[in-house]
């Protein structure tokens, strides 16, 4: 438009030329154009206008002034009317295409002013979609039309008869295979609505009433297609035929079509054979026939020979319902059962059991079993009941009806007889007679200055309290000893000690070893005490940083200092007064001592007495060891072992632990050579140990805490220590 103004001012402004003559006025200019400049979707019918700025002479528009040009040049008639110029084209433009309007320089206005330039401008024509059937008879088309570019559009092709829609194709493409096709507009579209040709299917049974068919329709020319037949019940397919011709023998038929076809499934009725096995008795068939036709019935009548009872059908039926009616709906074989007249023989037996001998279901009449009653544990056979009495046994019986039996059994009773003398025993229950099976706990106790030993007659050990089950009548004794041992061994100066190492000494090699309520000592010089120090005086003998030891009682040597000739006095006094106590609880002063563990006390539970290891030496080693003071404050226990004690295994410490009122200072372990106790560390071991050559507890490295709770003396040998409490007790 400022284009428009800009020239419209020039004009003003100067003249025109007219044939190289310029005049003064208005210079006629082209103001607007329909279409305009650069228009698109153009109709194609559409007439041309260019309208000017001023009124124009008609005579100089011609079809040379005012043209429209495509592929070629447009033919239309050009008129003129006040300050608008019109072509009207003579037939419809051509769609989706580019025209260029031309109006010529040689166009005056009435006072002979010519255009100044010729004037163009371009548009395009709005895009077409042109719809073809193919083949033409095969179906009709809609849709086609003029459309904006980028709009959607639909185009929808109808099959007639006989004939379905196969797909839309652009320049011979398959764009779409729905009947209804949309799309974008994007300049012209040519489609192609492209039909099939179909046959038609028609298919019937033979009979009506022998099945179904399946398939019939239209189809499309060389289509494959499959024809089903299902028979009905009590019918099978034979085949298909067309026109009287057998086309196929197989229920589901594919073939190519190509023409009209009328197929018939040929069905037959079935018919069955039904076979009827009887022994020892007969069946009657009625009716009686070689073959019966699908849906018959058949009722048959089962008659048992003499002695036989009917039981019922089998294979091909089952039930007893006599008469049976049968249903023929397929080859029958059924089997009439019948069994000789028999008896059952029931034999109700508790707390025990009856053998059958022949041992069955059911026995003939007539037969004849023998019973044989076995009673359970505990129980005696006495007599038969129900359909037998007496007591024979075995007992043979004789099947001439059906028969219940019961074995009769009486639990046994047993006596318990208990012998103690120096001491009593408790049963519990306390009875005349024990049914069978029965338990009784028994409880001995030991009149004062005893100790209960063993069980002897139908009991051995020396558990107690001792369980017994009664399954026979028992007579049993309990034993008890009189107590040898005085109520303490005299240790004299010794009791002070809870450690002491002969003439070699003592050491600790752990951080965490105290010897409470007592002292340690050695007849040897102060050098052979390590890792400790004095918990009175607080001298130190070589400990170290991991070799740490405290003695409450106070520390006893030899010199040099701190070792004393008065410390040295009193630890040789107590060395004598240990080695006299040695003396005193060794076998040869203390005999009579027993060994119930084969050398191992672990998992055994002691009276008060003397203790012997037979084969030398003692272990505590399966599991721990309970001593059983029994109510006995002043119970004493002496074990004695020629040769060594071991208390622990490698993987685990054992404790030995006091019940009933037990005490640590009457316990004494008596060793020939030397003792081990725990030395994988920890447990608890009781009582004083006087050992002829070393105490060892623990192995060094050990962390865990070894207690003893009474004394370790050695006579010739050092006592080594390592994370050990000894309670002086």
């Amino acid at each position: 438009m400022s284009t428009i103004v800009a020239v419209f001012l020039a004009t003003l402004m100067g003249g025109c030329k007219d044939e190289n003559v310029e005049k003064v006025g208005v210079c006629p200019i082209v103001v607007s154009t329909i279409p305009i400049r650069g228009a698109v979707d153009v109709p194609l019918n559409q007439t041309i206008t260019a309208t000017f700025n001023e009124k124009m002479k008609p005579s100089t528009f011609t079809n040379a002034s005012f043209t429209l040009t495509g592929s070629e040049a447009i033919k239309g008639t050009v008129t003129y009317s006040g300050i608008i110029v019109s072509l009207k084209p003579t037939s419809n433009l051509a769609p989706f295409s580019t025209y260029t309007g031309l109006v010529k320089a040689s166009v005056k206005d009435l006072m002979g002013n010519a255009l100044q330039a010729d004037y163009t401008w371009t548009f395009t024509t709005i895009p077409e979609v042109t719809l073809l059937s193919y083949p033409i008879t095969g179906g009709t088309t809609s849709g086609a039309g003029t459309f904006n570019q980028g709009s959607s559009v639909t185009v929808i092709a109808t099959p007639n008869t006989g004939y379905v829609f196969s797909n839309w194709t652009y320049l011979g493409v398959i764009v779409s295979t729905n009947a209804s096709y949309q799309f974008t507009m994007a300049g012209n579209r040519a489609l192609v609505a492209n039909f099939t040709s179909q046959y038609a299917l028609n298919l019937s049974s033979s009979p009506a009433a022998g099945g179904t068919t399946g398939g019939a329709g239209s189809f499309t020319a060389g289509s494959s297609v499959i024809a089903t037949a299902t028979p009905n019940t009590g019918y099978t397919f034979v085949n298909w035929t067309d026109n009287g011709v057998v086309v196929s023998s197989s229920a589901s038929y594919t073939f190519i079509i190509n023409a009209n076809k009328t197929l018939v499934a040929n069905f037959l009725l079935n018919t069955y054979t039904l076979n009827v096995t009887a022994t020892n008795g007969t069946v009657v068939k009625n009716p009686n026939q070689a073959t019966y036709n699908h849906g018959i019935t058949v009722v048959l009548t089962a008659t048992p020979n003499a002695g036989f009872t009917f039981t019922g059908w089998s294979v091909g039926a089952t039930g007893s319902t006599n008469p049976l009616t049968v249903t023929m709906d397929a080859d029958k074989n059924i089997t009439a059962n019948f069994a000789q007249i028999t008896y059952t023989l029931v034999v109700i037996t508790i707390n025990g059991s009856v053998a059958k001998v022949p041992s069955q279901t059911t026995y003939n009449s007539g037969a004849t079993v023998m019973l044989t009653p076995t009673p359970n544990t505990g129980y005696t056979f006495t007599s038969w009941s129900g359909d037998a009495t007496g007591s024979t046994n075995p007992l043979t019986v004789t099947m001439d009806a059906n028969k219940n039996i019961t074995a009769n059994y009486t639990l046994n009773t047993f006596t318990l007889n208990v012998t103690a003398i120096n001491g009593t025993v408790v049963k519990n229950p306390n009875q005349t007679t024990f049914n069978s099976g029965s338990t009784v706990l028994l409880t001995a106790t030991p009149n004062t200055g005893y100790a209960f030993t063993s069980w002897s007659g139908d009991a051995t050990g020396s558990t107690n309290p001792l369980t017994m089950t009664m399954n026979a009548n028992k007579n049993i004794t309990a034993n008890f000893t009189l107590l040898v041992v005085p109520p303490t061994i005299s240790l004299g100066g010794a009791s002070n000690f809870g450690a002491f190492g002969g003439n070699a000494g003592i050491t600790n090699q752990g951080l965490h070893t105290i010897i409470n309520n007592g002292g340690i000592g050695t007849t040897a010089a102060s050098s052979l005490v390590t890792g400790f120090h004095d918990g009175i005086t607080a001298d130190v003998y070589t400990e170290t940083p991991l070799n740490v030891g405290n003695s409450t009682g106070g520390i006893f040597t030899a010199p040099p200092a701190p070792g004393t000739a008065v410390k040295a006095a009193l630890a040789t006094q107590a060395l004598l007064d240990a080695t006299a106590a040695y003396i005193s609880m060794s076998p040869a002063n203390k005999p009579g001592g027993i060994d119930p563990g084969a050398g191992e006390l672990g998992g055994l539970t002691l009276a008060p007495g003397i203790y012997q290891a037979a084969s030398g030496t003692f272990k505590i080693t399966n599991f721990d060891l309970i001593l059983d003071a029994q109510g006995n404050a002043n119970a004493v226990w002496i074990f004695q072992t020629a040769a060594g004690l071991t208390v622990g295994i490698p993987s685990g410490a054992r404790t030995v632990r006091m019940i009933n009122g037990g005490l640590p200072k009457n316990v004494f372990w008596y060793v020939g050579s030397a003792a081990v106790i725990n030395y994988a560390g920890g447990g608890t071991m009781v009582g004083t140990i006087i050992a002829n050559s070393g105490v060892t507890f623990s192995s060094p490295g050990v962390a865990a805490q070894t207690v003893l709770n009474g004394r370790a003396i050695s006579l010739i040998s050092s006592v080594t220590m390592v994370n050990t409490t000894i309670n002086n007790q």
